[in-house]
Order: structure tokens, then C-alpha cells, then sequence
């Protein structure tokens, strides 16, 4: 089906019946293979493709053979502006689909005219990166078309509408996660907002409006202003909207002063207004003085600040309102209400991901609860994080979530007394923040990130990764920033520059501290510096610049900050709240090699349990602990005994992928020979699975999932431990290269990227086995050794989560997995000592026990560097002081008499298996005569 406007075609649709057996995969597989992008009509004439079936819709500007990148055109599975996920809302029951949607309203004439007109335009690169627009001849053709996704255009027609009938002085809270395509959305609502009338008829418009002097076909607002902390965004917005005007100057940015502010708001060309969250108090008291002038003001919520000065600005500038009723974190939204309360010439029209209570209660729009029938507020329109991710516009970050904690226990008499003495509360808090801020403890955390960074993170995306370490203070950030370059220095590291971020200047020791010292730059340059690869630089110097992958901060870019090579996140901060949300979320920004098996967070101060329930408001998020590493090798199984996998077609899969693309190092040309040979090695399985689909789709589908969950497995706990067993290695690269050519199940209503080129994807082998985690889980540690004759009988072997429980459940120390991991190293430790080593090789336990006695605390202390946090609770609790000394005991003699206990076996065991070789050979000989 085409669309002409006027005699030309502008769209065309792919419409498909799943009563024939035909669905949207079909129609796109029609527009990938089917339809030439030469063709005048695909290349040069229509603006936008459909691919429709009753249940999900799609849409594309460009085709691309193969490579056509398909964007999901739905509602949402809870319907137009509501919470929901990726998809449509199922079939009403009055005869309609589930896209009638699209004939009822997007197709109708009015509305289609209207989107070609005021929606669609082409995305300037030059422009998006904040740069003046450069549009040449012939350039729409080969640019970025932008056609808006269905909760764009959604949002700004209920928007605008409600506008047009209700006049100014009303609120509206748009929750948009992140990837909505805020930019855009803030672009077309301004641009409609800058011109919108009130109906030609007056029955049209709402009485408390008609009563505020507001007629029929009259302007609503004067002037629009946009409030953003997003330099790039009045480009955008210039060159979105000149577009559609055809007129310079519309829109203006104010970044000079106050009275730049009042000549744009007051003069009569500029339509949009620009300017900072720093100015926002300025722009509250020059149209509080404008009485008679309406404005509608858009505000930008989630990028209002990466740093801590914004918050104190505002401040200042509202004290001079007379207000002293400021928000604690800085929050516009709130901060405009707390300031001047409701203006009837106000509107605020506010962009948020992640809105606070308060910010609700101020601003969100009264409802009625449908199962209680009570008045709440909620948002005007929703596009949740979870239809976001399943849509693939960002990444799950909790899908790879660890935490990694040391912590202090304090006794529940010492809590109590605490809660009662200030001195004592005091001074066990410094005791507690010493210890975590000692050098031991920094040096520790710092080898941690830097070896787990190098060794898991660092070769993924062709080495491009990046990681953020987030800390709860500046003095935290500086000491533990210098523990890393120390650390890095001593191993001679050249890959894992490191920079900091943190603001003001800071005193440690008599010696002052700024970011710009540290790093040797301005601040405002860290963004583009940390944010530089030289894989991706197209001009590369002679001398190559320098490369930063680790960013450590205090208090700056947790919010607002995009850099799609994110991947990394070591949190050594307590995170409350929509503080945890902002923060983790920092790595869902999507890129074209990374996918949410490359994101990694590693918490050392959190729990999962606050993580889930920080996310848990703005989208159904699920957090746990991880399992059993041995769960990887049950999912082998599980994909594999569907014997759709053969064994030589993945190993010549694996040889030719790793020869091919030689560690990242291989050419363009190279990798396009390469590209071709992996289909090949693919397509038998490809085959196998197309067969199996035709005649068990249940099967298929459950392949796919089992296929899917072993990659993304492995893909997680490659972070964590590193694999030698090549098996899983070998399905892990095989699988993820195959899931990409499998044909997409028929009701995925994520965006759908076409054919991704080798290059795209990982090239690094995952499963290195430098970093493992030796003493997880139910490993055991050696047994006793059996005694001379006359000896004690040999005790069970016990594994060392075994015997930490028992005396746990006696003692009730509550020790963590983590704190027993470190008491395993403990046990590790002594048994090394070579004096006590001598005297457990030549005496009994109790013997051994009274020496060790004598020696704990010093090897307790010799192990602080890694365990200070432990070696606290030691020397604090008498509790877990006995349980190290009877573990350690009892656990270091089995490890130190195993190796005899084994020998002497070994040797009972030669010297039998030669006896009865004897007795054989002497009943084989033949009688004699």
C-alpha cells in the first residue's frame, strides 16, 4: 500500500494477515530483500515504510537492504502514555486490532498531513553535536530522516490539547525514561507550543479559561522557554524548528545576562527562549512582572545538573525572591513552587525519567484511583524504563549486579548504648570511617577495580569500555583516586588512564587538591577528554593523545551525564532512593557494539534488596545475588540436547572468528571477507533450526530462549570468573553470532537493527582466566590427615561454608559470604606460615591450636592490606575472634597435613597394585613339568 500527497508518494506499507501465516517479520524481511534502495520510489521519493500486522507495527526512513533498522511504531502494552512494556494493548472486543490505532489516527487524513508538516524533518549531524547546521543539496537524502515514535507524537497532541482548552497556569510532569528521545520530544512540543491557538469555537475552551480573558483562535502562550543544562540543545532546536518555519531568529539562547533575558522575553521575534537552570530564578522574577504575558515553560529535568553547583546557585538566586523554602537537591521543578507557588500565567511542562514524590504531588495531574476511587496524581504521560528496554532504546543495568560488601557488625549493646551517648556514638563512627578510609582499605578497593576492569571489562567493544567509580565524598574520591595511580604505577599499567572528578578545592594533609590539578586540565574539558578512544578517532596524531577508561567521582555526573562507552560501575557509596536509580543508569545508554551483557556493576556498599526497591517505582526491576557458577554448565546441557549444535561446525566457527579479526587488529577488508565466511560457518545450524520451526515452533522458541539465557549467563559471570573451559567459551561466541541470525520470534516489539557487521560485536575472548574466584561457593577445603596408628579417627571432611555456619549458628557472628571468602584467604595464609606449618606436620591439633593461638593476630594483621574490614571485627568482637581462631585451627592443619595424607595413599596404593600384579603374573605362569 502507498500514500500520495498531491500525486507523490510519500509512504508505503507492508500490511501482513496472520491468518495467512504472515506476520510483520515478513514484512520486513519483504522491505530488506524485496524492495531495491535504488529505486527512485524507496530512494528518493517516500519518507517512511510501514510493516504492520494486526498485533505490532514498525517503521523505517531508509532502506538499507540487510541492514534497514526497523523502530517499534506501538503504544505500549498499557496503552497510549500509560506504564506498560514494549508491544500494543491486546484486542478489544469490538472488532478492532490491536494497530487500528494507526487507520483511527495516525492515517487520518488531518493527523497525517499534520506529522509530515510539523513532525518530520532531517537530523542535521552538525547541529546534534551543538555545532552550527550545515545543510547542503541533496543532503535529506543521505541524512537522518526523524519520523516520531508513537509516544512522541502522542505526548505532544494530548499536550498541546489540553493547552489549547485549559489556557495557561496549568502543570504537566512528562515521565519519559531515559532513550525516549526527550530531545525531540522537547523540539516538536516547543515549535507547537510557540504557535498554538485555542479553538475557533468556544464551546472548545474550558470556562476557567474563557473567564481569565482567554477567546476563541487566540494565541495561549507568547512566548515558550526552555530550561536545559544541554548545550547541544538549542542547535537541535534552531535548526529542528527552522525547518519548519523557514524563520531565523525564533529561537534564542540566553547565556549572557539578565537583561539579554528580559529584551527576548519582551522583543517580538524571538518565539523560544533557551537558558540554564542557573538563570531559571531570573526567569521566575522577569514573568512574574509580566502579568499580562503568558508562557508556557518546558524544563528538562533530567539534565539540570552534573555537578553540585547548580543546586547551590539556585539557592542564591531564589534567597533573592525573598525564598528560603529551597528544594535539598537542587530540583527546578520544586524549587518553582516552593518559590512562587501557582502562577496563572505559568505553564511548566516538565521532562523526567525518574520524578520524586514531591515533584509528583507539585505537579502531577489528579486522578482517580480505579480500585479505591480515591484522588491521587500521577504523571500526564508515561514512557516507563521498562518499555524503554524492551524496546532495546536503552540497557537493563541490573541484569549484571553484584554487590561486594565489608562491613562492620556492631554488637546490639553497643548499637543501643550508642543511640544514648553522643561521645561514644561519635567515636565508634570514626573508628568505623578510619578503617574504611585507611590506606589498606584504598589500596585494596583500587586493585580490585583496576585488575577486575583490565581483565573483564576493558576487552570488550574492541577495547573501548569505559567505567565510572563512584564515591561518597571528595576526600573519598582523592584518596581513593591516588591509590589507583599508585597501583596502576607500581604494575606499570598503560591501559586504564584514570581522571577525577569532584568540585572546589579540598585540604588533605596540608596539601590542596582540585580536579583541574589532578588531571592537568579545565574541568569543562573532562567530558570530551574521558569521553575520547582512539579506535574511533578518523584522523588519529603521529603522537597518540592520551586515553582515560577510568573516571572516579564525588558528587558530579551521576546525573545527566551520557557516554555511551560506559560499561563499568564500581559503587563505593551508599545510594538512597532516586540517588541509586539516576546513578546505575548512568550505563544504560546505548552504542552500536554494546550490548547488556558488556555492562558490569560491582557495589561495595549497597545492599540488592535497596537497589530493587529504589528501581522498583519506575519500572518492575528484579536484583539478585549471584548463583552458582556451575549453573552455566546445566545450560550447556540444556542447548545442546536439542542437538540443533554441532561440535566441528562451532570449532571451525571459533578458528576462523579469532584468525580473522586478529585480537581487534584486523582491517575493514578483512573483516568484511571475514563476515561472509562466519554466515557460511552459521547457516547449518541456521538450517536446522528453520526446519525444527516449520514443524515444532514451541521447540524453536524454547531453543532460542535456553540459547539466549546461556549467552547472557556467561556473558555475566565472565565478569566475574574467569572460564577455562574452552566448551563454554566455544558456545558462548558460536550462540551470540547465532541468536543475531535466528528470524526474530513473531511478536518482539523491540527495535529490530538489521544485519550488524562483525565490527560490531566483541572480538576479545570473554572467558580469560586470570581473575578467579578460588573459595566460592560449596569448594572444599582440605580434610585431615590421618594420624599414625592409635591416632584419633579421621574426622569428616567438612567444606568451609560448612564449618563457618556451624559455629555461625553458635556464636551468631552473621558472617557474609564475602567476609567468608576472606576468612578462606585467612586460612590460606597460616597455613603458609613455615613455622606453624613445621608444627602441624610433627603435632597433633590441640597442639597446633595453642601455637596459633599465639600467631593469629599477627597474620590477622599481615592480611589487612586486603581484609581490614574483617581485621575490625576481629579485634572488636569477641565472637567472631573465636570462631577465626577454631576455623583457622582446624581448617589450616587439614591443608597443611593433606599433601602427607595424599603421598602416603598414593604410595599404599602403588605398593598394592604391585602386589597384585605379583600374585597375577606368579597364577599366569604355566606349571612346571
Amino acid at each position: 500500500m502507498a500514500f500520495f500527497l498531491n500525486g507523490l508518494p510519500v509512504a508505503s506499507v507492508e500490511l501482513k494477515n496472520g491468518l495467512t501465516g504472515q506476520t510483520v517479520e515478513d514484512a520486513k524481511r519483504q522491505y530488506r530483500r524485496d524492495r531495491d534502495p535504488k529505486e527512485l520510489f524507496f530512494a528518493k521519493r517516500s519518507l517512511v515504510h510501514f510493516a504492520v500486522d494486526p498485533t505490532l507495527a514498525f517503521l523505517t526512513t531508509r532502506l538499507a537492504g540487510d541492514a534497514t533498522r526497523f523502530l517499534p511504531f506501538n503504544t505500549g502494552s498499557g496503552g497510549p502514555g500509560q506504564m506498560g512494556g514494549a508491544g500494543n494493548v491486546p484486542a478489544p472486543t469490538d472488532g478492532k486490532y490491536p494497530t487500528s490505532y494507526l487507520f483511527d489516527e495516525v492515517w487520518a487524513r488531518d493527523n497525517w498531513l499534520e506529522l509530515l508538516q510539523r513532525f518530520l524533518h532531517v537530523e542535521d549531524a552538525a547541529a546534534k553535536a551543538g555545532r552550527a547546521p550545515s545543510h547542503k543539496p541533496g543532503s535529506a537524502h543521505t541524512q537522518p530522516l526523524i519520523f516520531p515514535r508513537f509516544h512522541q507524537w502522542d505526548a505532544v497532541r494530548k499536550l498541546i490539547a489540553h493547552a489549547a482548552r485549559h489556557g495557561a497556569g496549568e502543570n504537566y510532569l512528562i515521565q519519559h525514561s531515559a532513550g525516549s528521545g526527550k530531545s525531540n520530544t522537547i523540539a516538536w512540543l516547543a515549535h507547537h507550543l510557540s504557535s498554538l491557538h485555542t479553538s475557533h469555537d468556544p464551546g472548545q475552551i474550558a470556562p476557567a479559561a474563557l473567564a481569565s480573558g482567554l477567546g476563541a483562535n487566540k494565541l495561549v502562550f507568547d512566548k515558550v522557554i526552555v530550561i536545559t543544562d544541554r548545550r547541544v540543545l538549542d542547535k537541535q532546536l534552531q535548526d529542528t524548528i527552522y525547518q519548519f518555519d523557514h524563520k531565523a531568529g525564533v529561537v534564542v539562547r540566553i547565556d549572557e545576562s539578565s537583561q539579554q533575558l528580559a529584551d527576548a522575553l519582551t522583543g517580538p521575534t524571538a518565539r523560544i527562549v533557551i537558558t540554564t537552570v542557573q538563570k531559571f530564578p531570573f526567569v521566575l522574577d522577569k514573568v512574574a512582572g509580566l502579568g499580562s504575558q503568558r508562557y508556557a515553560v518546558i524544563i528538562d529535568e533530567a539534565h539540570s545538573s552534573q555537578g553540585g553547583e547548580s543546586a547551590a546557585a539556585l539557592k542564591k538566586a531564589l534567597g533573592r525572591l525573598g525564598s528560603d523554602a529551597v528544594d535539598e537537591d537542587g530540583d527546578p521543578l520544586t524549587a518553582a513552587a516552593l518559590a512562587r507557588g501557582k502562577q496563572p500565567n505559568l505553564s511548566f511542562f516538565a521532562f523526567t525519567a525518574t520524578p520524586k514524590a514531591k515533584t509528583i504531588d507539585l505537579f502531577g495531574t489528579p486522578y482517580a484511583n480505579p480500585g479505591s476511587g480515591e484522588q491521587e496524581k500521577g504523571p500526564f504521560h508515561v514512557y516507563s524504563m521498562r518499555q524503554a528496554i524492551e524496546e532495546g532504546f536503552i540497557l537493563d543495568v541490573l541484569g549484571n549486579y553484584i554487590t561486594y560488601a565489608t562491613y562492620f557488625k556492631l554488637q546490639e549493646a553497643a548499637a543501643e548504648e550508642a543511640e544514648q551517648q553522643v561521645d561514644p556514638r561519635k567515636a565508634r563512627s570514626r573508628l568505623v570511617r578510619a578503617a574504611l578510609m585507611s590506606e589498606a582499605s584504598m589500596a585494596s578497593r583500587a586493585k580490585i577495580i583496576v585488575d577486575h576492569f583490565r581483565s573483564h571489562s576493558s576487552p570488550r567493544l574492541g577495547g573501548r569500555p569505559k567505567a565510572m567509580v563512584v564515591t561518597s565524598g571528595r576526600d573519598h574520591a582523592v584518596r581513593l583516586y591516588q591509590a589507583m595511580r599508585a597501583y596502576i604505577d607500581q604494575r606499570g599499567f598503560t591501559d586504564c588512564g584514570t581522571l577525577v572528578a569532584f568540585s572546589g578545592a579540598l585540604t588533605i594533609d596540608g596539601i590542596e587538591y582540585t580536579e583541574a590539578k589532578l588531571n592537568g586540565f579545565p574541568e569543562r574539558e573532562l567530558p570530551a577528554r574521558f569521553g575520547y578512544t582512539r579506535a574511533d578517532d578518523p584522523n588519529p596524531p603521529s603522537v597518540p593523545k592520551s586515553e582515560h577508561r577510568i573516571l572516579v567521582v564525588a558528587e558530579k555526573y551521576q546525573t545527566g551525564f551520557d557516554q555511551p562507552l560506559l560499561t563499568t560501575m564500581y559503587v563505593d557509596k551508599v545510594l538512597v532512593k532516586l540517588a541509586a536509580v539516576q546513578t546505575l543508569s548512568r550505563l544504560n545508554r546505548t552504542h552500536r557494539l554494546k550490548t547488556t551483557e558488556d555492562l558490569f556493576i560491582l557495589d561495595f556498599a549497597n545492599r540488592p534488596e535497596d537497589i530493587e526497591q529504589a528501581f522498583q517505582q519506575y519500572y518492575e526491576a528484579s536484583v539478585s545475588e549471584p548463583t552458582d557458577p556451575n549453573l552455566l554448565f546445566d545450560r550447556e546441557r540444556e542447548v545442546m540436547a536439542y542437538q540443533l549444535l554441532v561440535e566441528a561446525e562451532m570449532d571451525a566457527f571459533v578458528t576462523a572468528y579469532f584468525a580473522a579479526f586478529q585480537g581487534g587488529s584486523a582491517t575493514d577488508t578483512a573483516i568484511m571477507k571475514a563476515h561472509a565466511r562466519l554466515y557460511g560457518y552459521l547457516q547449518p545450524a541456521l538450517d536446522r533450526f528453520n526446519a525444527l520451526n516449520a514443524t515444532e515452533p514451541e521447540t524453536a522458541s524454547e531453543f532460542r530462549r535456553s540459547l539466549d539465557s546461556y549467552t547472557k549467563a556467561y556473558g555475566w559471570l565472565s565478569h566475574v570468573i574467569g572460564f577455562e573451559n574452552l566448551e563454554l567459551e566455544r558456545l558462548y561466541q558460536y550462540g551470540r553470532f547465532l541468536l543475531r541470525r535466528l528470524p526474530a520470534p513473531a511478536r518482539s516489539a523491540g527495535a529490530d537493527i538489521g544485519t550488524a557487521a562483525p565490527s560490531h560485536m566483541r572480538i576479545a575472548q570473554t572467558g580469560t582466566p586470570e581473575l578467579r574466584l578460588e573459595a566460592a561457593g560449596a569448594q572444599v577445603l582440605p580434610g585431615l590427615v590421618p594420624e599414625a596408628a592409635g591416632a584419633v579417627a579421621e574426622a569428616e571432611e567438612m567444606s568451609l561454608a560448612e564449618v563457618i555456619q556451624s559455629v555461625n549458628e553458635e556464636y551468631g557472628t552473621g558472617l557474609s559470604t564475602t567476609d567468608q571468602i576472606l576468612l578462606g584467604q585467612l586460612v590460606v595464609a597460616v597455613s603458609e606460615d613455615p613455622e606453624l606449618r613445621a608444627i602441624a606436620l610433627h603435632q597433633d591439633q590441640d597442639v597446633f591450636g595453642g601455637e596459633l593461638e599465639k600467631d593469629l593476630d599477627r597474620i590477622v594483621i599481615d592480611q589487612a592490606a586486603s581484609n581490614d574490614a574483617l581485621m575490625v571485627r576481629y579485634f572488636d568482637d569477641a565472637d567472631v575472634n573465636r570462631l577465626f581462631k577454631q576455623v583457622a585451627t582446624q581448617q589450616a592443619y587439614q591443608l597443611i597435613r593433606r599433601p602427607v595424607r595424599r603421598e602416603a595413599e598414593r604410595r599404599a596404593t602403588e605398593q598394592r597394585a604391585a602386589e597384585l600384579k605379583s600374585s597375577g603374573s606368579r597364577r599366569a605362569e604355566p606349571p612346571t613339568a
